[in-house]
């Protein structure tokens, strides 16, 4: 395929009055697609149903301590979720604590209690005159939306394609006290879908911070989402790194079940040291008298251990799988060679992320949304929403059914053309 770049002004031209043919036809159809976000589709959720009838009877209620769940009580989670997200997490079940149904409120909780309480007895973070984080990017928008919602001042780190851009990591963190953490999403980033090199783990390990209640926000929010079960990528256990290398209270691992039970009613976890781990219990005990251990007992009976889980996610990767190669295959016919997109196809997560022609990522978004198909917005990738480059752009294939997938990358692919050749116009 010639790059569009390279094409006349009158080629250029007549492309684009054929295009906007076909951009006029799908968008008199009145059509409703959604890509704005990484939900599972109906057929995911179906999948852990069988959750909903797994404790029949008072008999059932008792966890393997004993404990009634219906009741108070077990503050950091009965043992056998321990044991469960433990393995999960690819950590030892004395250093996890269970909460309640979403990763993401751990992550805020976290913030919240650093920025009124410190972090290990250190200065609450909102007496300094200054907190920042570094935020690698593109990334997480909920991510960023927490730090900003604190007053937090947000550093963007270039991802590469071992992760986070490590010479600036340590530089900022060894000569900054008042960065106080880094947002992670160690395995199949999102947007990306990334996986950290052994290397780059290994060197986070090994970070020197300037701030002693510096740590690493570790979200392996995708660790088992695999969509291809021979062809994987595999991530190094964070914690135990920092063991070796004499960090032991530098990150806070963080997962849940969300994508993998019901988003909403699932189960969330922290794994790290013993001090970071009590430091989190003194607050807990004046936050909740535990959490919905009645849900904790329904996961562990429903998936039972690490091959019950292994077993439920290749049935979501048999659901998940067909979307992204769709997608993937339609850039690859439509955009590879035209120079007015990049993207990487990934081997697990929730995303595909798509960067356009710079100063084209607002545009795309906007054409798609007249033709209906609602996408995440342009610049949620960013900190602060502002995408210096306005050029990613995150696909989120899970929720469309195949078929409205079809049409949805379609339109996408149309208004990437589109606004190209506008684009490239203007410089003709």
């Amino acid at each position: 395929m010639v790059p569009y770049g390279e094409l006349s002004r009158e080629q250029l031209l007549r492309m684009k009055e054929e295009l906007e043919k076909q951009y006029e036809d799908v968008k008199g159809k009145g059509l409703k697609l959604d890509m704005s976000r990484g939900k599972p589709a109906a057929a995911q959720l179906d999948l852990a149903m069988g959750m909903m009838d797994v404790l029949n009877s008072s008999a059932d209620l008792k966890c393997e301590a004993g404990i009634d769940c219906r009741n108070y009580g077990v503050l950091d989670g009965i043992p056998e979720a321990k044991r469960l997200l433990g393995a999960m997490s690819e950590v030892d079940p004395d250093s996890i604590i269970i909460y309640g149904n979403s990763s993401l409120n751990v992550m805020f909780d976290t913030v919240a209690r650093s920025m009124t309480h410190g972090v290990c007895g250190s200065t609450p973070w909102c007496k300094l005159d200054n907190v920042k984080f570094l935020c690698p990017v593109p990334g997480y928008d909920r991510h960023f939306a927490v730090t900003e919602y604190f007053g937090i001042e947000m550093i963007n780190v270039p991802m590469l394609s071992t992760g986070p851009d490590m010479d600036l990591v340590e530089k900022l963190v060894s000569e900054d006290a008042s960065i106080k953490g880094i947002w992670c999403v160690p395995k199949y980033s999102n947007p990306q879908g990334i996986t950290y090199s052994d290397e780059t783990v290994r060197r986070f390990a090994r970070l020197k911070p300037a701030a002693k209640d510096f740590r690493i926000y570790w979200d392996n929010a995708y660790s088992i989402h695999h969509l291809y079960e021979d062809d994987q990528d595999f991530l190094i256990e964070i914690l135990g790194e920092c063991a070796k290398a004499g960090n032991p209270d530098l990150v806070y691992k963080f997962t849940s079940t969300s994508k993998v039970s019901f988003p909403g009613s699932g189960i969330a976890a922290v794994a790290a040291s013993p001090a970071n781990l009590e430091d989190f219990k003194r607050h807990m005990q004046f936050q909740t008298i535990g959490h919905d251990k009645l849900n904790e007992l329904r996961h562990v009976r429903f998936f039972k251990d690490l091959d019950g889980l292994t077993a439920h996610m290749k049935k979501h990767a048999d659901i998940m799988r067909p979307k992204f190669e769709a997608v993937i295959n339609v850039l690859e016919k439509e955009l590879q060679g035209t120079g007015i997109g990049s993207w990487i196809a990934p081997k697990g997560g929730y995303f595909i992320s798509f960067d356009a022609m710079e100063g084209c990522a607002k545009a795309i978004v906007a054409k798609a949304k007249e033709a209906g198909l609602v996408m995440t917005g342009a610049g949620a990738t960013f900190p602060y929403g502002k995408d210096p480059k306005d050029s990613n752009i995150r696909i989120a294939p899970s929720y469309p059914t195949p078929e409205e997938l079809a049409v949805a990358a379609d339109i996408f692919v149309l208004s990437v053309k589109l606004v190209s050749i506008d684009k490239i116009l203007e410089s003709k």
